[in-house]
């Protein structure tokens, strides 16, 4: 039994031999840090058993926990809230609890229990990943991690969106102005090069809209009539028709774009249990809606368009089919959800996207719920900001995207200069340095977006996010180092239990830490929100420098102290190292 169910079960003695009162359940909360205490019971909560003077109340109850609970040292009252001072022993006991289990927090996947998917990246092959996609799939990572973290089986997917009119546009381009260009004979990543051919479409679609206006027509019809976007949608015919020369070079184009996606995602650090590609999704759905349409889930438009009434649910009209019979894309969505769990035994599916699509998931999960499916229930839209430049709004098409290897190249060299700026690597090797620096300038990147709150948008400052100081991810790292060195110093013997000693107010404030792991876990992956691990990781080592600044560690006279200090510390870097991994972050141990 844990202290707080010992501390619930005695207030509920408490009041029976008080006020002959019965009640059902304590309201615990965390202690204030302006007030002293180590747990706050909530008194305004039984004013509706006991009529009286809160504060009254509560010294009563305290004066009884006090004297029959063993691990309460003493109380004091503010108000309504009753704040209980734990003994160290308790302390202590909870510490080396901790201290036996090396991933503490972390739990094993049920047997038997079904599975979680959680869908992030969704790439289109016209183009390289950039700083939009980076925070994608940092979040769809985390969320992953700290799922399966939290008991989950996760499956980690991702669809790859490799056809339609922009993949032509590209494709169109590179056939007339790439002159046989390949990877190969360009030294260029295969994602950059088709992504330099969409931004040529664009320019000479532009070129071609200027000619038609100054020629007399009218800019909206130009825009329709350019004769490179008519041959753009003339290959699409042609590859939905299955033009053997126009599959021939969409698959050729897109295997130079599967390959530098790969390399960007080893870069990043993340990874996919199973790809989708639109190609071969985009006619699912089809049949569900003829079905739903004999079903009258579905209603039938004169011009033969197939809709969905959600007007009842304070949406609008919804096609889910165009007249000519071709799919749109919440058709595809439709199919591919439910493809998805008869792929896997899945319990829950998560959607990593942008919340300029809100509305597009509402609409679908509440399609597919209107369609009988009962795992509708458990779909969900991890739906995020976007993320802002110094500079401005980026554009795909005319080539002002940031680019993610770009940036991660970037933020590696600039830990490299702020690192060679310190001059504290002089015994590192050169492959030990560059290591080093990728894992601080990732861990930066990474750290500084995944800090926020998924639904804000993000302002992304890459010399910000760099910083040594602060709440950022080289601060972190570095206070990581630092405990290893502490480790790596202690030429003594810390293995053994401490039971009893005297605990300084800092230590007492790092086991209150260490303890709300799991906690913090769990309320992250019920949450979506890797936020959370990240500023509890934050509050973790703030908690532990100020420890580190207030008290000797392998400098204390007390053996016993010197000892629980240094075990203190070894928690303290594996949670921190535990908590990173979760958020995709690597840590080192010298720095």
């Amino acid at each position: 039994m844990n202290i707080q169910n010992t501390i619930e079960n005695s207030v509920k003695n408490a009041f029976k031999s008080i006020y002959n009162a019965n009640i059902e359940s304590v309201e615990f909360q965390a202690t204030r840090k302006d007030f002293e205490g180590d747990i706050t019971i909530v008194v305004f909560a039984f004013l509706r058993i006991v009529k009286g003077n809160p504060v009254e109340i509560g010294t009563k109850i305290g004066e009884y926990l006090k004297e029959n609970v063993v691990e309460i040292s003493d109380f004091n009252v503010v108000k309504g809230f009753l704040n209980l001072v734990l003994d160290d022993k308790t302390f202590i006991s909870s510490f080396n609890s901790m201290t036996t289990d090396a991933n503490f927090g972390i739990l094993d996947p049920k047997p038997n229990e079904k599975a979680v998917m959680v869908e992030y990246s969704s790439p289109n092959t016209n183009k390289p990943l950039h700083l939009g996609h980076i925070r994608n799939n940092l979040l769809g990572f985390s969320v992953s991690k700290i799922i399966e973290a939290s008991g989950k089986k996760v499956y980690k997917t991702q669809i790859i969106n490799d056809r339609g009119i922009h993949i032509c546009k590209s494709m169109l381009a590179w056939k007339k102005f790439g002159h046989g260009k390949t990877p190969e004979n360009t030294g260029l990543k295969g994602d950059k090069l088709v992504g330099n051919y969409y931004v040529k479409f664009d320019q000479e679609y532009k070129k071609e809209i200027i000619e038609l206006v100054a020629s007399g027509m009218n800019e909206k019809d130009a825009k329709k009539e350019a004769p490179i976007l008519l041959e753009a949608q003339n290959m699409l015919l042609k590859w939905e028709s299955g033009d053997e020369k126009v599959i021939e070079l969409w698959k050729m184009m897109n295997q130079w774009v599967y390959d530098g996606f790969d390399i960007t995602y080893q870069n990043l650090g993340v990874d996919f249990d199973k790809n989708y590609y639109e190609s071969n999704t985009y006619l699912l759905g089809k049949d569900v809606v003829a079905d739903g349409l004999n079903r009258n889930v579905f209603f039938k438009k004169k011009d033969g368009s197939v809709w969905i009434d959600l007007t009842n649910e304070g949406l609008d009209e919804k096609i889910v089919l165009r007249a000519d019979g071709t799919a749109v894309y919440m058709t595809q969505d439709i199919g591919t959800a439910i493809e998805r769990f008869k792929d896997y035994d899945l319990d829950a599916l998560t959607y990593t996207v942008g919340n300029e699509q809100d509305y597009h998931f509402k609409v679908l999960f509440l399609i597919l719920k209107k369609l009988g499916f009962e795992w509708a229930d458990h779909l969900s839209h991890l739906s995020y900001g976007m993320v802002d430049l110094p500079q401005g709004k980026m554009k795909s098409r005319e080539g002002t995207v940031v680019d993610a290897d770009d940036l991660m190249q970037e933020m590696t060299n600039t830990a490299r200069t702020i690192s060679q700026e310190l001059g504290k690597l002089e015994s590192y090797s050169t492959d030990e340095k560059e290591k080093l620096y990728k894992m601080i300038g990732l861990g930066a990147l990474k750290y500084y977006i995944l800090k926020v709150d998924p639904k804000k948008r993000i302002l992304f400052n890459p010399e910000e996010s760099i910083d040594f100081n602060g709440n950022t991810g080289p601060f972190i790292q570095y206070t990581y180092a630092r405990i290893q060195s502490i480790i790596r110093k202690a030429n003594f013997n810390f293995n053994d239990k401490i039971i009893d000693i005297s605990l300084h107010p800092k230590e007492k404030a790092l086991i209150k830490q260490l303890q709300n792991f799991p906690n913090i876990i769990n309320v992250s992956a019920e949450n979506l929100s890797p936020a959370l691990i990240a500023n509890y990781t934050y509050e973790l080592v703030k908690d532990y420098n100020s420890f580190y600044q207030s008290v000797p560690i392998l400098g204390s006279v007390n053996e016993n102290e010197k000892i629980f200090r240094t075990q203190i510390s070894q928690k303290v870097g594996d949670t921190i190292k535990l908590s990173f991994s979760l958020l995709g972050i690597e840590v080192p141990d010298r720095m």
